[in-house]
């Protein structure tokens, strides 16, 4: 009898052991992974794997400031300074701000030819591997269906979910999806202080003679004068929208996030991991300029890269248009050729390109901004295996042309057939040429001589072009590694030798 009330008794502590561990176990599956905590928040890798692959991607300005077409994307706050060409635009084309405002443009913004599948397949035939669109530009104008700001697409508008179209039909064609945000700038500071009316960083500038002043309920929102504890909850509660309904894998931040505090960026951070860490999905931070830790983000540079390679992973958000991000009427356009020089500095520095496009207001994407990128995707077709999935070589690239500091806004540089920018990917290094040397020219890689790599000297196997049949013949020596290019020119644009190596 003894030893079977012994036995009762083990098992029933073995029973409540183990009870006791799967409550714990239950309890611990359903706490958050990460907290409101930097350190906390830090644990996360910041640099998704599909991101360190995927190198390029497309996305759109477009929404509401579409609509004026008229000088660049920050025609919403100029058509409020007394002086400008947008002033007098505004008021000779549609009257005076008291009778039309730029609240007054939301009608005129219907996307009636807006077609998210057709973008998309533009963007999957570009080449770009993760694609999206500026949820809320500075205007304070969202482009989704949100229940926090009634300045939306559903609700006014074209009367569209847009962000929800294109989640759908960029996620079906095997792209990540990526949504923008640059509303911190819209909130309004300075708002009694007329000294200060223009040095305000707010998108829209206070004036009592003009909308962007009004206390009516709905126009303070898209204004941004409102109180900022208003505007902080709006903030996080939009992002939070955008998060539970369209699960972006990258979210892009335009700036001014130090006129947030850190608490609240702290609350995003968390709430975006831990709503991945529940889908079991890597997504990916940006930030400009420091205002989010490198911890948990990558850094952006607008119109900009790094000056060298780098061991962090970054992005370089750039636009095929000139001198506007949105649509304008006298849009000037980049060529295919400067972006894929300029894709080819970026990813061998360990950054990755993301292009804008600028669609019309009525949502087409205008031909000639669609020729771009389909010679991007034609050069990327026969050329990507020297992009996606690459890694940074021992040295980035050589060449006479030099790029004099990192960060934002660089100047334009032009390149030439003596520019060379290396990848790696296994065993195989590419060096892309950024322009063409010549029909049957000696060539000289002086990336590969002695003095530069010294006992990191590679045993070369083969040399080839991507895209051609063959191999060609070289020679390797302490002074670099010398070939003769074929007798016919390959392309217009950025060709790639790949040199196949032993053991790299």
């Amino acid at each position: 009898m003894k030893y079977t009330g012994l036995l009762y008794l083990l098992l029933s502590a073995f029973f409540l052991t183990s009870c006791g561990s799967r409550e714990q176990a239950a309890v611990a599956e359903s706490e958050p992974r990460y907290v409101a905590d930097w350190d906390s928040l830090a644990k996360y890798d910041e640099a998704a794997d599909w991101f360190k692959d995927a190198k390029f991607g497309i996305y759109a300005h477009w929404g509401v400031l579409s609509v004026p077409a008229y000088a660049n994307d920050w025609f919403p706050r100029n058509m409020h300074v007394e002086g400008t060409s947008e002033y007098e635009h505004h008021v000779k084309t549609y009257g005076p701000h008291s009778e039309f405002g730029y609240h007054d443009y939301v009608p005129m913004f219907k996307a009636e030819e807006f077609d998210a599948d057709a973008w998309a397949e533009l963007w999957k035939k570009a080449g770009a591997k993760f694609g999206g669109i500026v949820a809320i530009h500075h205007d304070g104008w969202s482009n989704w269906d949100s229940e926090i700001n009634p300045w939306n697409s559903v609700d006014m508008g074209p009367n569209r979910d847009i962000v929800g179209e294109l989640e759908k039909a960029i996620k079906m064609r095997d792209m990540k999806f990526v949504t923008t945000f640059h509303k911190a700038r819209n909130l309004q500071i300075f708002q009694q202080d007329s000294t200060k009316w223009l040095d305000d960083t707010s998108y829209f500038p206070y004036n009592p003679k003009l909308p962007t002043s009004s206390e009516d309920s709905l126009l303070s929102i898209m204004y941004g004068n409102i109180p900022k504890e208003q505007f902080y909850r709006n903030w996080l509660g939009e992002l939070k929208e955008v998060i539970d309904n369209y699960s972006p894998d990258l979210i892009y931040f335009d700036g001014k996030l130090n006129k947030l505090p850190d608490s609240l960026k702290r609350q995003f951070v968390a709430y975006y991991l831990n709503h991945a860490d529940a889908k079991n999905k890597e997504v990916v931070i940006t930030h400009k300029e420091g205002e989010l830790p490198k911890s948990v983000s990558l850094e952006d540079l607008e119109k900009g890269r790094m000056k060298d390679k780098t061991e962090e992973y970054w992005l370089t958000d750039e636009t095929v248009s000139v001198g506007s991000w949105s649509y304008t009427k006298d849009l000037g356009l980049k060529t295919a050729d400067e972006i894929i020089d300029l894709l080819a500095d970026i990813v061998s520095k360990n950054g990755a390109l993301m292009l804008n496009v600028s669609p019309k207001a009525n949502g087409v994407i205008p031909q000639n901004q669609q020729e771009i990128l389909l010679e991007i995707g034609d050069w990327l077709e026969r050329n990507g295996e020297a992009i996606y999935g690459t890694r940074t070589w021992e040295v980035f690239g050589e060449g006479p042309t030099k790029q004099e500091r990192s960060g934002m806004f660089l100047d334009k540089l032009i390149y030439t057939a003596e520019d060379v920018r290396y990848t790696k990917k296994g065993d195989n290094i590419y060096a892309i040429f950024l322009g063409w040397p010549g029909d049957g020219k000696k060539v000289k890689l002086n990336s590969f001589s002695k003095e530069v790599l010294g006992e990191k000297l590679p045993k070369i196997k083969s040399v080839s072009v991507l895209g051609e049949q063959g191999t060609l013949d070289y020679e390797l020596n302490d002074a670099g590694l010398h070939f003769t290019t074929p007798q016919q020119k390959v392309d217009e644009k950025a060709f790639v030798v790949k040199i196949e190596t032993q053991n790299l």
